[in-house]
């Protein structure tokens, strides 16, 4: 039997303060419970909704809809959330190819570099202190599996690539096309804010590439972040082949 006490602290880890108080974060969904139960974190909890088949061979608890309805972060409840407890901090890497956000606010989008992340093989993602907390329900929700396989800390960003050995490549508008340059097998690609791009302290550390816009005018402001990040890191991959 799941107590009342134990729902309420479930209930309160949509909140990110009770998140890093109780190191803990909730999953939702068959399919996302079950690929990242596949990972190195540790599942602490399983809930499902009565009525609902087991999931796989996991011990599970079972509650009401009600009680579901009232723990779960979306309007729909899956009928299936879990209970996942936070990696334990490891050192930064500082080699082969990162990507580093500066104050990157959506949540899907974080989520969705997180798996372009896992899917080109980076390893590494840097966050502003000010970028969406990649424990964010909807984050969990988009990156999937992937959180489990990318190491995604938060740092003083201008400090640490200041301070960093490798070459530094901020996106901007008018920076030079990425299909015009050598790219090395390292470095660290700087992506910005989906509406005020990156902010001009980091934008003086490196050099700055953009993606060409080929369409006519009116053209497109701007590409979203997790689409530009996934052009790039597709150039990037083809040019270096690493």
């Amino acid at each position: 039997m799941v107590t009342r006490s134990r729902l309420k602290l479930i209930k309160s880890l949509s909140r990110k303060k009770n998140r890093d108080d109780h190191q803990l974060f909730l999953v939702e969904g068959y399919k996302s419970i079950q690929e990242l139960s596949q990972t190195s974190l540790k599942r602490q909890q399983i809930l499902i909704t009565e009525g609902h088949h087991a999931l796989s061979d996991f011990p599970t608890d079972m509650i009401s809809k009600k009680d579901m309805e009232n723990i779960s972060t979306l309007k729909t409840p899956p009928g299936y959330l879990a209970v996942f407890e936070m990696p334990e901090k490891k050192a930064i890497v500082n080699d082969g190819l990162i990507i580093a956000l500066d104050d990157v606010k959506d949540p899907g989008n974080l989520g969705t570099i997180i798996r372009l992340c896992d899917w080109f093989d980076i390893t590494q993602i840097l966050c502003s202190q000010e970028t969406v907390d990649v424990f964010n329900p909807k984050c969990v929700q988009a990156s999937m599996a992937s959180l489990g396989r990318v190491q995604v800390d938060y740092v003083d960003l201008k400090e640490h690539l200041s301070d960093s050995q490798l070459n530094v490549f901020p996106t901007a508008m008018d920076g030079t096309s990425i299909y015009e340059m050598t790219l090395p097998a390292s470095g660290v690609i700087v992506m910005g804010n989906e509406s005020a791009g990156i902010s001009e302290e980091i934008m003086e550390l490196g050099s700055k590439m953009s993606i060409p816009q080929y369409g006519k005018q009116p053209a497109t402001e701007s590409l979203n972040v997790a689409m530009a990040t996934a052009v790039i890191l597709g150039e990037w991959k083809r040019s270096t082949g690493k």
